[in-house]
């Protein structure tokens, strides 16, 4: 497979070394680009002196060596991205042929799965199961069932009295001929009609949002483990950064 690693490798564990090969490049290319960017570093020179006559002063020879060769900065960024270009070819090439079932329970819900559609699912389905969580649910406060007419859901029917206030005299005290009646006035609530209250929800009961969440749930796992199975599968060393480099830097 590759330098220093088995002669047969798993996609899963070329995806495991492709981050740290990508940090490397990364940080090679960075080192490549300040090297090349400091011409003191790429320039060399050597001066001797000779005086007019030989009675003049006697200097010595100065000279300051090329730290920098621009050939051998690109031969070394070169062998840095091959390997980069390797690894994630590697990858990409595996990621068209590794693929797996998705089963849950026993039954297959999608059958020869590529790696790529497996990520997507995992995705999709974490968003799902956030929405479902939050799917309103029928006041538990109160009994529901199902209305065929409306195809919502319905409570009995609750009955209430009306009142109204009716003002009445309350004689604290009887006319005399001398102080007229002590009357205090306070009302009444008296009944006047009934209302009879039907509530309607949209809503769904909790038992079919913890059902809906369940499913989520086990679809996700199911997605999770056909993605560890298809990055199983067996890869082939593909050698791209040879014939790329050999092209730009030959």
């Amino acid at each position: 497979m590759f330098e220093g690693g088995p002669d047969v490798a798993k996609l899963n564990q070329i995806i495991a070394v492709e981050k740290g090969v990508k940090s490397k490049s990364l940080q090679d290319v960075n080192t490549a680009h300040a090297k090349v960017q400091k011409p003191a570093l790429l320039a060399g020179i050597s001066r001797t002196y000779q005086p007019k006559d030989e009675e003049g002063e006697q200097l010595p020879p100065e000279s300051t060596r090329v730290q920098v060769q621009a050939e051998d900065v690109l031969r070394e960024m070169a062998a840095s991205l091959t390997r980069l270009f390797d690894v994630t070819a590697t990858k990409d090439w595996a990621n068209c042929t590794a693929r797996a079932d998705v089963t849950v329970d026993g039954r297959t819900i999608v059958a020869d799965v590529p790696v790529g559609y497996l990520l997507f699912l995992e995705k999709q389905l974490a968003d799902l199961h956030a929405f479902v969580k939050k799917l309103p649910t029928l006041d538990a406060a109160e009994s529901w069932s199902h209305d065929p007419s409306t195809d919502w859901w319905k409570t009995d029917p609750v009955r209430t009295i009306r009142t109204k206030k009716v003002p009445r005299n309350h004689v604290k005290a009887e006319a005399t001929d001398k102080h007229p009646a002590q009357v205090e006035v306070y009302y009444e609530d008296v009944p006047i009609g009934y209302w009879t209250t039907v509530k309607f929800s949209g809503a769904l009961p909790a038992r079919r949002v913890n059902e809906l969440a369940e499913r989520v749930e086990k679809l996700q796992q199911a997605v999770k483990f056909a993605r560890e199975e298809a990055n199983g599968a067996e890869v082939t060393d593909q050698r791209v950064g040879d014939a790329v480099f050999g092209y730009l830097f030959g």
